[in-house]
């Protein structure tokens, strides 16, 4: 698979890992869980962008408690399939200060991007930082940061859809496809 790839081909070529149910399903148990734990707290909601819009806008509705929302955007990735250096579109704002932050993701893989965003969060006086991922991906080792809210966890497999891309392609996908080994 390459960058030169098709996006059908790309598709046509992967595996569905997690059915459209089973996302939606993982979600809601989020939902419940979230509204549990923050109801209370009257959290500033920080999505990841790009890859967080898909998870954030089937998430943000199920939650029946105050809340503001806002977004950050940093990035390792550039469109490929390995990461870089982290750059920073859209950091966090002082908004953050004395709050709870709620960090939404699509995924944890190395942990990389998500504990700069928690670093940058906490470093700008947040109260407390909370993350919630729709997916971890399971590498076997430890990462420099632990989802305290984790919907599905993938096999250490190149995984798309549901706000991931594959070359930049198919976030919008309701199912998690893996390229195939």
């Amino acid at each position: 698979m390459s960058v030169n790839s098709t996006p059908n081909q790309i598709l046509s070529k992967s595996e569905v890992i997690y059915s459209p149910q089973q996302v939606s399903d993982a979600i809601y148990a989020l939902a419940r869980q979230i509204t549990q734990d923050l109801h209370d707290q009257a959290p500033l909601v920080l999505t990841v962008m790009n890859g967080g819009l898909y998870f954030a806008g089937q998430l943000l509705p199920k939650l029946s408690f105050a809340l503001e929302q806002d977004y950050v955007q940093a990035t390792r990735y550039q469109g490929g399939l390995e990461g870089k250096e982290i750059t920073w579109r859209t950091p966090p704002t002082d908004k953050i200060k004395d709050r709870v932050v709620l960090l939404l993701d699509d995924i944890l893989d190395a942990g990389i991007t998500l504990s700069a965003v928690r670093d940058e969060c906490l470093a700008l006086g947040a109260a407390q930082v909370r993350v919630a991922v729709l997916t971890e991906k399971d590498l076997g080792h430890p990462k420099p940061i632990q989802a305290d809210y984790v919907g599905l966890t993938v096999p250490n497999r190149y995984v798309f859809g549901c706000g991931m891309d594959v070359y930049g392609w198919w976030r919008n996908l309701p199912a998690i496809y893996a390229l195939k080994e």
